[in-house]
């Protein structure tokens, strides 16, 4: 059998007897499994490790073979190609990436390698994997935030692996690259793990990050070759390609054995059927949890929330009455804290693990019989990185545990709709004017911009150097005219330099960033703002300071900002007939005012209080899918106020299901609908990226309208409320606090599409 190491490669089971898992056994037929399915085992296809790899590091993997996948990555990085490796959880990617650095590091130390990563604690795990080779020739460090100032010198002189993050990178290495001439002159290898993290905004900046290497190397007299991994996505050419700007070959055949492994769709009991309200997932998942620990099963289980994995943790210890062998994962521990809990894990002194998505990525922490995932987590991709870890090399059992959205109880319905589906697109666009302006400053402050770097920057960074007057033109180039490094005013997670800062009153502490289009409705006074999971409260929202002070918040109730949103067409990029209907995809502007919230109980969602605001609005330009009924389809349904309703209902049911085609959460998405829109002159729904300029979240739904249509009116003819609840057309973050809905009224319009 072939043999892998590195992080998500393996390790060897050692447990005296396999724990075999059934449903039957456990469960008993339990009225709350709404299905199950069975993986089946899977062999592993080996592969000679390579004749020309060095000897010493031979010696040091120590494996008799590879995996298949490995030696095509091998031989393909062998020839110079950049490639990508797409295979599943526990396939041995790491090793996959990580034997062609090792062996051109032994050749010639002189060379250097940059491994990126989105977490912290990932490098840290690969440079525990690095530092046990013990290679004489092997010299890694981590290089990020967290690294004493004292050491970063001595990192960039001697180092030849340095593992890193792309805001590091972003911040603190290109903008001093006289700093780094040494290291830029010899990069070889830029690895790029967990790929799939880089969409949207975040992998838009990215892209923009690692062009901006790429020329610097080049001004070095290097071409690095890059290695990305990636979990399974349904285009990882494209994502490459667009990530570094030139092409990568994809190495996705999967050849690592996988364990049999029994999947069941677990769904709350029905507590109110009028209503739709369904029992606590939360709750339901610790008594899974409980039952399997007392089975002596090594158990995962993913919450979508700091305060949901502490609270799962809870439970299960009040279940059992001992938490010795519990414990909650989650970012805010200490990196020792963390450590000890993977090791723990790890070595089987824990059994049950309750966490966030901080333990998603490829950590080693050994080998588990079963994984439990709180809500589905946004894309079919995550979901199936969650599962993976369950049954690595023997039995395993994988459990989703449905919330109340739309999306879950789709799922619980249709469990064919989610077992079958081919996984998401990862999806970015580095030319988005917003994104793109601060990277060509930083580029222009780097090295002088001409056009001789249009083949790495693009045509469209030249235009945007033309016209941006913070840039000034010289004969060598455009070059920064500022005084303090452009870099720092980009943030890689948001589109809008115009941010407010979210700083916790108590402590002093930044907690985030919040863009300005999104603030009003997220942080005005008053707002019950959530940050991992953590619950504040917004004490004051400063405009001339651009800061919003909160305190930490334990109230049993929630905030809704009530808004009037508008939108203007732009232009129209591409208008077809589709469905029977005429469906344009294009640039619209969306102005929004937020004229007041409501508080909610958490419990009941029942109004307490509403509240006005007169907050000003704030506009900006995106991408948006807009389409415009025919007369026939709108028949029985045009008369007010039931036209209004209904495509108020389709439109939030669009939303919900539009994270099923695209790598992306419905809170990335916004919509209109008006039974006269000014422009068309007829009814009209809008769905619109919910980012400045867009991240090509909504070209997405026009190129696969049909099936997204086809989706969204089987999860409204499958929920079992008869006027409307939050798992088909209500929304948590309506702008109309979910007033107006027609249920009916959008399943009869989405079923004339045709």
């Amino acid at each position: 059998m072939a043999a892998s190491s590195g992080g998500d490669g393996g390790g060897v089971y050692d447990r005296a007897m396999a724990v075999t898992v059934s449903v039957a056994g456990l469960f008993e037929q339990a009225e709350e499994v709404a299905h199950v399915a069975r993986e089946p085992v899977r062999s592993a296809r080996s592969a000679p490790v390579p004749d020309d790899l060095d000897p010493r590091v031979r010696e040091a993997i120590a494996v008799p073979a590879l995996y298949a996948h490995q030696r095509e990555a091998w031989d393909l990085a062998a020839r110079g190609r950049n490639l990508i490796v797409t295979t599943g959880t526990a396939s041995g990617k790491t090793l996959a990436f990580t034997l062609p650095v090792l062996d051109a590091l032994a050749r010639e130390p002189k060379n250097r390698a940059l491994y990126l990563y989105p977490t912290k604690a990932l490098a840290q795990d690969q440079y525990r994997t690095l530092s046990s080779y013990r290679l004489s020739r092997l010299r890694p460090a981590i290089y990020d935030g967290d690294t004493p100032t004292e050491q970063r010198r001595l990192i960039r002189q001697s180092a030849n692996v340095i593992l890193s993050n792309p805001d590091m990178l972003h911040v603190g290495v290109l903008p001093h690259h006289d700093r780094w001439g040494d290291v830029l002159a010899n990069l070889r290898y830029v690895v790029v793990d967990e790929a799939h993290v880089y969409r949207g905004v975040f992998g838009s900046h990215v892209a923009n990050v690692l062009r901006r290497l790429r020329r610097l190397a080049a001004i070095y007299g290097a071409q690095p070759q890059f290695l990305l991994a990636s979990a399974t996505i349904s285009n990882p050419g494209e994502l490459a390609r667009r990530l570094l700007g030139v092409e990568a070959a994809v190495v996705g055949d999967d050849a690592a054995p996988r364990a049999e492994r029994e999947i069941v769709l677990w769904n709350p009991p029905l507590v109110d059927e009028e209503l739709g309200l369904r029992g606590s997932a939360l709750a339901e998942a610790a008594k899974l949890q409980a039952q399997l620990v007392e089975r002596g099963l090594r158990t995962l289980t993913f919450a979508k929330s700091r305060k949901a994995a502490e609270l799962i943790h809870r439970f299960t210890a009040e279940r059992l009455g001992d938490d010795s062998r519990l414990s909650p994962y989650r970012a805010g521990y200490t990196a020792q804290q963390r450590r000890e809990i993977e090791r723990r894990l790890a070595d089987g002194e824990l059994l049950g693990v309750s966490a966030t998505n901080a333990l998603e990525l490829g950590i080693d922490i050994g080998l588990l019989d079963a994984v439990i995932s709180v809500g589905f987590p946004g894309t079919v991709a995550s979901l199936r990185q969650q599962w993976g870890r369950a049954g690595r090399r023997q039995h395993g059992l994988a459990i989703l545990v449905a919330s109340d959205d739309a999306l879950d109880q789709y799922f619980m319905r249709e469990p064919e709709k989610l077992l079958g589906r081919r996984v998401e697109a990862a999806i970015l666009d580095h030319t988005n004017p917003r994104v793109l302006a601060g990277h060509v400053r930083s580029a222009a402050f780097e090295a002088p911009l001409d056009e001789s770097d249009v083949a790495v920057l693009g045509q469209e960074a030249l235009a945007a150097a033309a016209a941006d007057p913070e840039l000034r033109r010289t004969p060598r180039g455009y070059v920064w005219s500022g005084r303090e490094y452009p870099s720092a005013r980009v943030p890689l997670r948001s589109a809008d330099v115009d941010a407010f800062t979210v700083v916790d009153a108590e402590t002093g502490s930044v907690l985030g960033l919040v863009e300005r289009s999104r603030a009003y409705a997220t942080v005005h006074t008053g707002a019950v703002y959530l940050h991992l999971g953590e619950s504040y409260l917004v004490e004051d929202l400063d405009e001339r300071m651009l800061r919003a002070l909160v305190t930490p918040f334990s109230g049993d109730w929630y905030t809704q900002a009530k808004k009037e949103t508008h939108t203007s067409i732009v232009r129209s990029l591409r208008e077809e007939l589709r469905l029977g209907l005429p469906v344009a995809f294009g640039e619209i502007e969306v102005t929004e005012q937020v004229v007041g919230y409501e508080r909610k109980t958490i419990r009941s969602q029942e109004r307490i209080e509403a509240v006005a605001l007169e907050l000003r609005p704030t506009s900006f330009t995106t991408e948006a899918i807009w389409f415009v009924p025919e007369p026939p389809q709108l028949a029985g349904l045009d008369q007010m106020p039931t036209l209004l309703a209904s495509l108020h209902a389709a439109e939030h049911a669009l939303i919900a299901m539009l994270p099923l085609w695209a790598m992306c959460d419905r809170w990335d998405i916004g919509g209109l609908s008006t039974n006269v829109h000014l422009q068309t002159g007829r009814p009209t729904v809008f769905v619109y990226d919910g980012h400045p300029g867009g991240v090509g979240i909504t070209q997405r739904g026009f190129e696969q309208f049909e099936g997204w249509v086809a989706d969204t009116a089987a999860m409204l003819a499958g929920c079992r409320c008869s006027d409307g609840c939050p798992s088909c057309v209500q929304s948590p973050k309506c702008g109309n606090l979910n007033e107006m809905l027609d249920k009916g009224g959008a399943l009869t319009l989405l079923s004339r599409f045709a």
